[in-house]
């Protein structure tokens, strides 16, 4: 049976290549990838493409789901303290399942409270962040147990690459 991912981006301004390429890796590895977002409505990247979303967030029951991934770019800040990100990644968690991200999108899993005494990276910008709570290594990929994060646009490949690996 196909393992199911949970592609979660911001309403707009989601970074192409942390979606497009991530999705990409999963789906050729034979991943279902369901895209959501807070509003349901299509969402417009940071280069201008527009990516219709399959549901919206609070239609998600993590029990459908292997791992949720959160994609970053600049609009992923409307998701840093948002009710229902923040329960979906402590969802996951709680249920040990596979829960990542990439470039400013490690900050939720701070606030949700399941980077305690964790690695992680992330952009440099979060660094502090993660520092709260955890440790930022910097790296382009970390995996700590089930959590893996990424730095940026340039670990895209890499961080589909380590989410495929979790799953198997």
């Amino acid at each position: 049976m196909a393992k199911k991912v949970l592609m979660v981006i911001a309403p707009n301004d989601f970074r192409d290549e942390e979606f497009f390429e991530t999705k990409e890796i999963l789906e050729k590895s034979n991943i279902d990838v369901t895209v959501v977002n807070s509003t349901g409505q299509p969402s417009k990247s940071m280069f201008g493409k527009i990516v219709t979303p399959d549901k919206n967030f609070y239609d998600i029951d993590e029990k459908d789901f292997d791992a949720i991934v959160f994609v970053g770019g600049t609009g992923t800040t409307a998701y840093h303290n948002h009710k229902r990100a923040l329960e979906l990644a402590k969802e996951f968690y709680d249920s040990g399942k596979v829960v990542a991200a990439i470039c400013i999108a490690p900050t939720i899993l701070v606030n949700a409270g399941i980077l305690d005494g964790k690695k992680a990276t992330a952009y440099p910008s979060e660094r502090n962040n993660i520092n709260t709570v955890g440790t930022y290594t910097g790296n382009d990929v970390e995996i700590d147990g089930k959590i893996i994060t990424a730095s940026g646009p340039q670990a895209a490949v890499e961080f589909g690459k380590a989410i495929v690996e979790a799953l198997k």
